[in-house]
């Protein structure tokens, strides 16, 4: 392989499926060393062996980035593997829905533990890492994608909490691109319209029933071009940034 991405290391959250599987596949496609870090170890060895068999190259990491210590273990050895990273995707999330009044607060608290928490575990540990391979060639520049939402610039009736951990994702983003892109470490916020994945299946009920609706009337979105997507961003030359894409399903309105 030989690419915009040889010699990089990316890591990938969320790898065990969906948009960060695609991810995974694309990147180490473009030449990347990948990192697939989600909690199902099964599915993360698979990919990992779907990658190696095709010339890339991949290490599956199982960790729960919900606990700040797994996270940093997660990117540390990463680091400990490859001896440097270049890309980091904030990729996993959770969508659970349904109305303020009556709410699950337990729901709650899941989503702002991996849509919120999660992401800034990962991107503290990984910043030290990312401001050093900036610095270092073969690109003299490093990436990190967060994956937010159409609902993080959108509020709807029975997504609040849905909203609030994507609207921060999005305010967290723009913060830290300030903060780092002088040193070339480019901070990017990427908003999925409608996408065939797994994560509307966590929900029940009329929830349920309404995303399968939106499914079924609407030409939605493959994870491979959410993953078109993130590859546009991290293989730009170094002196351009793409601070925001928002990626839309032609007819969703």
């Amino acid at each position: 392989m030989n690419s915009n991405l040889t010699g990089t290391v990316a890591i990938v959250t969320g790898a065990s499926s969906g948009i960060g599987e695609a991810t995974a596949l694309r990147l180490a496609a473009e030449g990347a060393s990948v990192a697939l870090v989600a909690r199902r170890a099964e599915r993360l060895e698979a990919l990992a062996a779907q990658i190696e068999e095709a010339g890339g190259t991949a290490l599956a990491v199982a960790a729960d980035i919900t606990d700040r210590a797994r996270a940093e273990a997660a990117v540390q050895s990463v680091v400990d593997r490859f001896g440097r990273l270049d890309v980091l995707v904030n990729n996993a999330g959770l969508m659970l829905l349904g109305p303020v009044v009556g709410a699950d607060v337990d729901e709650w608290e899941r989503m702002l533990a991996v849509n919120v928490q999660g992401l800034l575990y990962m991107t503290n540990a990984a910043l030290p890492h990312l401001l050093k391979a900036a610095d270092d060639d073969p690109r003299r520049v490093a990436d990190i994608v967060n994956i937010s939402s159409i609902a993080g610039r959108v509020a709807w009736a029975n997504y609040g909490a849905y909203n609030l951990t994507k609207f921060g994702v999005n305010g967290f983003t723009e913060s830290l691109r300030q903060e780092v892109t002088k040193r070339h470490v480019r901070v990017g916020v990427l908003e999925p319209g409608g996408v065939a994945t797994e994560l509307g299946s966590h929900n029940s009920g009329a929830m349920l029933d309404h995303i399968d609706d939106f499914l079924a009337s609407t030409e939605v979105l493959e994870a491979r071009d959410i993953a078109d997507g993130i590859a546009y961003m991290v293989t730009r030359p170094r002196h351009a940034s793409i601070a925001e894409l928002w990626v839309m399903p032609t007819d969703q309105a």
